[in-house]
């Protein structure tokens, strides 16, 4: 995370949800090689649960204990830092033994004990700004934590039934909290629940509002990335297929310097 505290761009990615190690391992692998080509801090992203699910019948992943087990791997093996998501306080120590970042969910963006406990163990937390909130809201929910180690990302706002719509603006807003700003280039693109029983997106687009958000200024990237997304057991229609990320990283690292 060092790199993070220096002001470096840095890159979040990972699968969705914790498939398996090998999965998991290949995913890091490829992608820290190509940040590393790209001159980007890398932190791998992956959940050991999905809590927040459109169907009771979607998979939710590995759990806690087995989840940990393999991030504390890609951690080890690979010496990357990782992030995943925190839901309840009671996950939090056990997290904060294994996670450089503790991810706070955008449905929970709202719940103080949790911004408050995932702060008071000292790591890095990424608060997702949620899809009903606005931006300047966001000072609030980052001034409970009562840190300097904050993230805060825009992850798109809710727009009518099944969609989701970026307002460049946010950025800028929210990098007047001072904190660190991330913008998560895949969920911004989700279609929630509007695959029936799951949420489907638009992957297609997301290549191009990273490099928009390149444009505005952003101090890192958030994007979700799997081998084959058709296969995934956990947002197949939103995420990047990880063959794109090269092209992707090219252009928002680019955009970046011209802007800079």
């Amino acid at each position: 995370m060092t790199k993070v505290e220096r002001g470096e761009f840095f890159l979040i990615a990972g699968p969705c949800v914790i498939e398996s190690e090998s999965l998991c391992l290949r995913v890091a692998e490829r992608v820290a090689a190509l940040a590393a080509k790209h001159g980007v801090a890398y932190i791998f992203k992956s959940s050991y649960k999905k809590a927040n699910r459109t169907s009771a019948g979607s998979p939710t992943g590995p759990g806690l204990e087995e989840g940990l087990r393999v991030l504390e791997k890609v951690r080890r093996n690979l010496g990357l830092a990782v992030l995943t998501d925190v839901h309840e306080t009671c996950e939090i120590p056990a997290v904060a033994e294994v996670a450089d970042v503790l991810q706070i969910p955008a449905f929970l963006c709202r719940q103080t004990d949790l911004v408050v406990k995932a702060a008071a163990t000292g790591k890095w937390i990424n608060i997702k700004k949620g899809q009903f909130l606005a931006p300047d809201d966001m000072a609030k929910v980052a001034a409970k934590a009562d840190s300097t180690r904050v993230m805060l990302t825009e992850r798109g706002a809710s727009f009518g039934y099944h969609n989701l719509v970026v307002d460049f603006r946010s950025l800028l807003i929210m990098k007047e909290t001072g904190h660190k700003v991330v913008f998560d280039a895949t969920h911004s693109l989700q279609l929630p629940g509007a695959g029936g029983s799951v949420s489907t997106g638009q992957p297609q687009y997301v290549i191009p509002m990273a490099r928009a958000a390149a444009a505005v200024g952003i101090d890192g990237l958030f994007v979700e990335t799997h081998p084959d997304p058709s296969q995934a057991l956990s947002d197949a229609g939103a995420m990047l297929p990880l063959e794109q990320m090269d092209e992707l990283l090219k252009s928002v690292v680019g955009i970046r310097e011209t802007a800079t």
